[in-house]
């Protein structure tokens, strides 16, 4: 069972950018670290590492919009205004040389933003990301029904967080469990789950992939993959095929956990996190497909195959 780490440090500041008061926990100094949630999760999801990270990084682990103590708007939730508010975000911030971190639904979030801010993303690090493969959670793909969360999900918002996280092995310890269940129970959390997942799934999975813009990109920043091998919610299979379509991406397998690699094992995850951080410049780092021809079609090829580039190498840490 994990202990969880009180955030301390800075008090929870806010924000507001385009209609969001957005809200973030800030601990430590030097290099300004980004640390994305997931879904119906808040920053903290980070308080096992945050400190750590935080002896030699300017950590920073806002709540998405809709999300913790971040406001619930009207909006539209897709993937592009998610990364728009944390773009804006961080300009309010000045924040222009960054190390950027995403879980889950976060790491689609971080991927994004690659489009608009690439110059200001030193390094890449996706942890059980969404965006890199097709197959979800059955619960995820059921929430993308039209309309029916979004109207009737509420009232069971706080229920559903309770049952999500207690079979999430381990991840969450229970004080942690209620606080978050009763963040979610706020108005306005159903709506912004349902618009945001409605946004990059449906009944047969993800269709939004990493591949359908990255070749806008041009050069990537150095990218790592962190994975439980024991993921239920998004397959280490994923990351597997991302790393063969990525030339220079790595990936760093836990053997023993599910979906919260960084909670279920939180000193390897900061160890392994700050290796990569602190690694020499990496070179080469882009797309193995034909970049001129990215198409949507090209994409569910690779799915429907299970298409490898020749010639793979992959660096992964056992």
């Amino acid at each position: 069972m994990v202990t969880a780490t009180v955030l301390t440090g800075t008090p929870g500041s806010s924000v507001r950018v385009q209609g969001v008061d957005l809200h973030w926990i800030e601990l430590g100094s030097g290099r300004p670290l980004v640390l994305l949630h997931g879904l119906c999760d808040s920053h903290r999801t980070w308080s096992t590492v945050a400190s750590a990270l935080a002896r030699s990084h300017r950590v920073l682990m806002p709540d998405l919009a809709g999300h913790g103590l971040s406001t619930r708007p009207d909006a539209s939730y897709t993937l592009e205004w998610h990364a728009g508010i944390i773009g804006g975000w961080l300009e309010a911030l000045g924040l222009d040389d960054l190390d950027l971190v995403g879980h889950s639904y976060g790491g689609g979030v971080a991927q994004w933003m690659l489009l608009e801010r690439r110059a200001h993303i030193r390094r890449l690090a996706l942890v059980a990301s969404g965006g890199l493969g097709r197959k979800v959670g059955l619960a995820l793909r059921l929430a993308s029904i039209h309309q029916v969360v979004e109207r009737l999900g509420q009232p069971f918002m706080a229920r559903g967080t309770l049952m999500a996280l207690n079979a999430a092995g381990g991840a969450y310890e229970a004080d942690e469990i209620a606080q978050l269940s009763r963040i979610n129970a706020m108005p306005g959390t159903a709506r912004a789950f349902a618009r945001s997942v409605r946004d990059v799934i449906d009944w047969r999975g993800q269709h939004r992939h990493f591949l359908d813009r990255a070749y806008e990109v041009g050069d990537l920043p150095p990218v790592r993959l962190f994975w439980g091998e024991r993921d239920t919610l998004i397959p280490i299979a994923h990351a597997v095929e991302a790393i063969s379509l990525i030339e220079g991406a790595t990936l760093t397998r836990f053997a023993g956990c599910g979906h919260f690699p960084h909670r279920q094992e939180p000193e390897r995850f900061v160890r392994e996190l700050e290796d990569f951080l602190d690694a020499p410049p990496a070179q080469g780092i882009r797309i193995r497909v034909d970049a001129a021809a990215p198409r949507r079609s090209q994409r569910r090829s690779i799915w429907r195959c299970g298409w490898l580039s020749p010639g793979r190498r992959s660096a992964e840490t056992p």
